[in-house]
């Protein structure tokens, strides 16, 4: 059994904490939490199951690191403080660990990396004799090793596009919903999320593995970008009022040019209530999927859906994504020590857990 400790119990954490308990090959040891709230409750309780699991969360990170754990789920944000997400992951893989996360999107790329992020990484490798692998949704296995593993089925391959179509109204984050998205604000506000250079940083990477897969080479990346305003107030379940006249939709499209052609497209649509932008693409049921489409001989499109917590669509993508990530421990464990990406780490069968009943409280 790997001894495995979950750091943080968001969004993303209490998540990987079920998943963790629920793989074959993984022993959770520890529960790292910021909030002093959380410090002493079980991470059963955290992690929304029906039973205690004799875990009690600490933030005592030195004690934790000191005892050694093999593996980490690093889930603390990392959007707002790179520098303190790289710090701390810096510091387990030098305790030996195998770090998995989807918190530093500037390494889901990690070759192209910038060395100011990717030397001290590698150095706490070689010092530690840890590894890191940073994967997600979207960025993550939605535009990179699901598009990869798709293409192998094609005979022609004119383009590929990777799309996420969401309801954000069902995002647990109103801060980054109105603030970083954008949604609520004047249509004079510039969401930081599309600002000039912003996307290639974020999905720029995908584009990039997506390429490399299939031993393209890429003229350039671009980004376009579009908003629509809503066309009435309206009131949304999970985060109240949005106003007539501000943002009610965004779209964007990351581009992977080649020989003058957009061929590896990223594409987010992106709304507060389904009534906006009602001709640009909408997904199955109206909250939200994962979509891929590879245009050639032949055509082939797959939508992924995924649900969790009373059927929340947010919910359903963090859990894919920490399945990716908590899925890849024992891979990892058993390789050379070292800075993976997706491309590095295959996408398995779910061996031994077919039959295995979730076992949650949620809501």
């Amino acid at each position: 059994m790997i001894s495995t400790l979950v750091w943080g119990t968001g969004n993303v954490g209490r998540l990987a904490i079920r998943a963790v308990e629920a793989h074959p090959a993984l022993d959770l040891t520890a529960v790292l939490v910021n909030n002093p709230d959380k410090v002493g409750r079980d991470a059963g309780d955290l992690g929304g199951l029906d039973r205690d699991l004799g875990i009690a969360a600490t933030n005592d990170i030195e004690t934790v690191l000191a005892g050694r754990p093999q593996a980490v789920v690093y889930a603390a944000s990392g959007e707002l403080r790179p520098d303190d997400a790289v710090a701390d992951i810096t510091k387990a893989i030098r305790a030996g660990a195998v770090v998995v996360t989807p918190s530093l999107y500037a390494l889901y790329d990690q070759r192209n990396a910038p060395p100011e992020l990717r030397d001290p990484i590698l150095a706490a490798v070689a010092e530690g004799g840890g590894s890191l692998f940073v994967s997600g949704v979207d960025p993550g296995w939605g535009n990179d090793v699901l598009p990869a593993l798709l293409s192998g089925l094609g005979g022609t391959i004119e383009a590929i596009r990777c799309q996420e179509i969401f309801d954000y109204s069902t995002y647990d984050q109103e801060d980054s919903v109105r603030y970083i998205v954008g949604m609520g604000q004047p249509m004079d506000y510039e969401p930081p999320m599309v600002a000039p250079t912003i996307p290639t940083m974020v999905w720029g990477g995908q584009i990039r593995l997506i390429a490399r897969a299939l031993d393209a080479d890429l003229d350039e990346i671009r980004e376009t970008v579009a908003r629509r305003e809503l066309d009435t107030t309206v009131r949304t379940t999970t985060m109240g009022e949005f106003e007539k006249g501000t943002q009610g939709a965004l779209r964007f499209e990351v581009q992977g040019i080649i020989d003058g052609e957009p061929r590896i497209v990223i594409e987010h649509v992106t709304r507060i209530h389904p009534s906006c932008a009602p001709d640009w693409p909408v997904p199955p049921d109206g909250d939200g999927a994962h979509r891929v489409i590879i245009e050639g001989r032949p055509r082939i499109e797959v939508t992924v859906e995924a649900t969790d917590e009373d059927g929340n669509r947010a919910a359903g993508g963090n859990a894919t994504a920490v399945g990716r990530l908590v899925s890849a421990i024992d891979w990892l464990v058993a390789a050379e020590p070292g800075l993976y990406d997706a491309l590095d780490v295959p996408l398995r069968p779910a061996t031994g857990k077919l039959g295995r009943k979730p076992s949650t409280t949620w809501p």
